[in-house]
C-alpha cells in the first residue's frame, strides 16, 4: 500500500486542491485519508484525526455509516442515474415530496452542488419577474461578509473579497446590506437591537430600489465564510415582513446552515417564516454524495407553467436528481425522524458547551459564539499565518481543524461523543 509520502507526491503532481495556494502544499501537504469511521479520519499509516468540521460541514452522521451506506447499495442494484428530462424514479419523487412537507414549499429543483442552488435561485427569481410583466426586477441584495458560492452568478452575490476581487470584471453589480452580525454592535447595544438597526436599514434601501430588486438573499442565522458569524432570528423576521412589503423574493441560503446545524431542521425556522426559495446542498446527502435542491413557492412554479417553451425553466444538469445521491438523501431524512436527532443536538449542543466553557474564559478568546451544533470564537492578537499554524498543530495532536482567519470554528458531524468534544477542547486550549 502507498505510503502518506507517497500520496503527497502523487497528489501534487496530478491533482489541483481547491480553495488552496498549490506552492503551500510543498511545505504543508494535503493530508492522506485511507478511510472514515464516525467522526474520525483515518490516513495510510494509521493515525487518526478527529473531523471537527465535518469535512467542509457536509457531513452528519459519520463516515462510513451503515445505514446511509446500505440505503446506497440497495439503490445501485435498481438504478444509478437516469436522465430527469423525460423520466422520472422513486428517490427524486420522494425526496421532493418529503422536502416540500418540511419546508412547506412546493416543487424542488435538483442540482450539484451549493452554488449550483445559488444560481438556480437566482435565475428562477429574475426569470419568474419577468415572465409576470415585471422585467425590470432584475437586481439582487446579499449582505455584507455573505457567501453564496464560486459560480459567476454566486460570486456576484458573495462579498468575501479574497474570492471576489480576481473577478471582479466578470461579475454582475449587487448591493451589499448592513450585516446582522452582533460583533458589528456599538457598545452596550444587544445583539437584537443591532441586528434589527440593520433590517431597518434594508428596510430604508428596498423602500427606494424595489421596482428594480428581484430579491435578497441571505444565510440564515450563520453567516459561515465571514468566520461563523452569528445574528438573532428576529432579523429574519423583518426582513421577511419587508419583503412581502416591497414585492421582492426572499432566498435562503441554507446550504451550510440545513439540516440541523443551526438546532432546527432548517435555520429558518426559528424566525417562523418561509422564504420564497430556500437552496440546500452540504448536509443533503449527509456528506456523502454531491446534491443540491432549489426549492421554491407554488406562486414562484405557477409563472413558468404555461405552453411556451420559453416560458419554462430550462436550466439544466447533466446529473440533476441523480437516483444514489436522493437515495442517501432520504437515508439522512430517515434517521432525523427515526433517532429524533433534533432533540438529542439540543442535548448535545447544551453538554459541549459546558466543554468548552474553559475555551471561552480563555483571554485570547473573544465573542465566543453558539448556535445548535456550531460554536466560534475570535483569536485576540492573531499573528500572520495563524490559520494555517494552527491547523498544522492541531493536525498534530489528531484533531482536524481549519479556522477561518482568526476565527476558530467547531462543526463536528453529530455522531461526536463527549469523550471526542473534550478532546476538541483540550488541543484548542494547548494552542491558543
Amino acid at each position: 500500500m502507498a505510503s502518506n509520502a507517497d500520496w503527497h507526491t502523487r497528489s501534487r503532481t496530478a491533482l489541483w486542491h481547491p480553495c488552496t495556494q498549490m506552492q503551500h502544499l510543498e511545505a504543508a501537504p494535503p493530508l492522506p485519508i485511507a478511510r472514515g469511521e464516525g467522526p474520525w479520519l483515518i490516513d495510510y499509516e494509521g493515525r487518526r484525526y478527529l473531523d471537527a468540521i465535518s469535512s467542509w460541514w457536509v457531513n452528519l452522521f459519520g463516515h462510513a455509516n451503515p445505514r446511509i451506506n446500505a440505503a446506497i447499495t440497495d439503490q445501485l442494484g435498481k438504478i444509478e442515474h437516469v436522465i430527469l428530462a423525460g423520466c422520472t424514479h422513486a428517490p427524486a419523487v420522494e425526496l421532493s415530496e418529503r422536502l416540500g412537507r418540511l419546508t412547506g414549499l412546493g416543487h424542488a429543483f435538483y442540482g450539484s452542488d451549493g452554488a449550483s442552488a445559488t444560481e438556480i435561485a437566482l435565475k428562477m427569481s429574475f426569470h419568474y419577474w419577468r415572465n409576470v410583466g415585471r422585467p425590470g426586477k432584475t437586481g439582487f441584495v446579499s449582505l455584507q461578509n455573505g457567501y453564496h458560492g464560486e459560480t459567476l452568478g454566486a460570486l456576484s452575490v458573495t462579498d468575501v473579497d479574497l474570492f471576489k476581487d480576481a473577478y471582479a470584471p466578470l461579475l454582475r453589480p449587487s448591493h451589499q446590506a448592513m450585516s446582522p452580525d452582533f460583533r458589528l454592535a456599538e457598545p452596550g447595544e444587544s445583539a437584537e437591537a443591532y441586528a434589527l438597526r440593520a433590517a431597518a436599514d434594508l428596510e430604508v434601501w428596498l423602500a427606494a430600489h424595489a421596482e428594480e430588486t428581484a430579491a435578497v438573499i441571505v444565510e440564515p442565522l450563520v453567516q459561515g465564510a465571514a468566520g461563523m458569524a452569528m445574528y438573532p432570528p428576529a432579523y429574519l423576521t423583518r426582513l421577511r415582513e419587508s419583503c412581502d412589503r416591497h414585492q421582492v423574493h426572499l432566498i435562503a441560503d441554507e446550504i451550510a446552515v440545513g439540516f440541523g446545524r443551526t438546532g432546527t431542521l432548517f435555520a429558518c425556522e426559528q424566525a417562523g417564516i418561509r422564504p420564497d426559495l430556500m437552496c440546500l446542498s452540504k448536509g443533503i446527502t449527509g456528506g456523502y454524495l454531491p446534491l443540491a435542491c432549489t426549492l421554491c413557492t407554488d406562486a414562484i412554479y405557477a409563472a413558468f407553467y404555461g405552453p411556451a417553451t420559453s416560458r419554462g425553466f430550462l436550466h439544466s444538469h447533466s446529473y440533476t436528481g441523480n437516483a444514489l445521491a436522493c437515495r442517501a438523501a432520504l437515508a439522512v431524512l430517515d434517521i432525523f425522524e427515526q433517532d429524533q436527532i433534533i432533540a438529542r443536538n439540543r442535548e448535545k449542543s447544551l453538554e459541549f458547551t459546558g466543554i468548552l466553557a474553559e475555551v471561552a474564559a480563555h483571554p485570547r478568546v473573544r465573542a465566543f459564539r453558539q448556535q445548535g451544533m456550531i460554536w466560534a470564537f475570535d483569536v485576540v492578537d492573531a499573528p500572520p499565518g495563524f490559520s494555517s499554524d494552527f491547523h498544522r498543530s492541531a493536525l498534530e495532536r489528531g484533531v482536524f481543524i481549519r479556522p477561518i482567519g482568526a476565527t476558530v470554528y467547531f462543526m463536528p458531524p453529530y455522531v461526536i461523543d463527549t469523550a471526542d468534544m473534550a478532546l476538541m477542547a483540550e488541543v484548542t486550549l494547548g494552542l491558543l
